[in-house]
């Protein structure tokens, strides 16, 4: 077992490697479109990127399904990314819209989700807190009142465990 772990520990790193080496050293992966911002609301402006049309490489952006139509893609700041931007129109409804690029040498197609919300990311409240399902913390978060029902706890353990001790023994309660 032992002599064939390390070979096969060996061959597993050597393919990860082998992986890491063959991505793109920035942008979107090969084969995705990255959109930035992912969630966006109506009216805001959605950058998108791919690496998959390779160096210098342009693609024709398809953004359609959330009622922006077209948008070219051309090579960006950095040689392997096409790049193009969109405008989410005003009356856009939310949900989640996919976005298709298609490379102009290849004819390769990649796809993005776009999530459209109501309201924007940096303002979207988070719940914090505990839940109040009835279940547990009914003495509530101070610190002497949790010892207090600890203490209540113990002391009714301790009476039963003696009264049953007494019964068992047949002196009665």
């Amino acid at each position: 077992m032992r002599r064939t772990a390390r070979p096969l520990t060996g061959a597993a790193l050597t393919v990860a490697a082998a992986a890491l080496a063959a991505a793109p050293a920035y942008g979107a992966r090969a084969g995705e479109l990255e959109l930035s911002p992912a969630s966006v609301v109506p009216g805001g402006q959605v950058t998108v990127r791919t690496a998959a049309c390779g160096a210098g490489g342009t693609a024709t952006g398809d953004a359609g399904a959330v009622g922006a139509g077209t948008l070219p893609l051309a090579a960006g700041r950095h040689e392997q990314d096409a790049t193009g931007r969109f405008r989410v129109p005003p009356g856009a409804q939310p949900g989640t819209y996919e976005i298709v690029a298609t490379c102009a040498g290849s004819g390769r197609r990649v796809t993005g989700d776009l999530v459209v919300t109501l309201t924007p990311a940096r303002e979207q409240v988070h719940p914090r807190g505990s839940v109040k399902t009835g279940v547990g913390g009914a003495l509530g978060p101070d610190p002497v009142q949790t010892a207090a029902g600890v203490t209540a706890l113990a002391v009714a353990a301790a009476g039963g465990t003696w009264l049953l001790h007494r019964r068992a023994r047949g002196d009665g309660i």
